[in-house]
């Protein structure tokens, strides 16, 4: 004779992150730093930006589409640019002079690391090989803009906060002889 109380053994329920859970939001949090990381990497490695980029993370995956316009490129390299003088006043069309600082990527430029803080450079700085100028986010992903050359900076060519393309001249910097 069978017995209908047969049961299966017991197991303990699954342990699922909790939204409280410190642990797993550190876990998080560093699987997601990991992610931007890795993906800013990847975005510098390009020569250019590429039309469209997925990075897939165990579940998760994330999608970023850029627009392609040939034509804006060249248009840009081969146009005046609109110069906006350190104490804002209205921009004027002027032959790019110096070295161009160009946007790493498409998003939006920001001058400061927060809010309210000091910007980065301003007209007249002194800037070194490999300091940063400003940030370009991208989806989340702030993105340093950093100096190339050794000079002064002559100008600010974008306003806080304004969306930039991918290529578009940032900063003018007048090159110290020798760098």
């Amino acid at each position: 004779m069978t017995s209908d109380n047969t049961r299966a053994p017991h197991r303990a329920p699954e342990e699922t992150p909790d939204d409280h859970d410190p642990r797993a939001m550190r876990d998080m949090q560093a699987a997601l730093e990991l992610v931007r990381s890795s993906t800013l990497e990847l975005l510098t490695g390009f020569g250019r930006t590429p039309s469209a980029l997925r990075v897939r993370a165990g579940g998760v995956t994330v999608e970023a589409e850029w627009p392609v316009e040939p034509t804006l490129a060249h248009a840009v390299t081969d146009a005046p640019v609109a110069v906006a003088a350190a104490g804002g006043s209205t921009p004027v069309a002027v032959e790019p002079d110096g070295h161009q600082v160009r946007s790493p990527a498409v998003g939006i430029l920001f001058h400061a690391p927060s809010p309210g803080a000091p910007p980065f450079v301003s007209v007249g700085d002194t800037v070194t090989p490999g300091q940063q100028l400003a940030i370009v986010e991208v989806m989340k992903l702030m993105i340093p803009v950093e100096s190339t050359v050794q000079g002064t900076v002559s100008a600010v060519l974008h306003d806080n906060g304004e969306p930039v393309e991918y290529d578009d001249p940032l900063f003018l910097i007048n090159v110290t002889e020798g760098s």
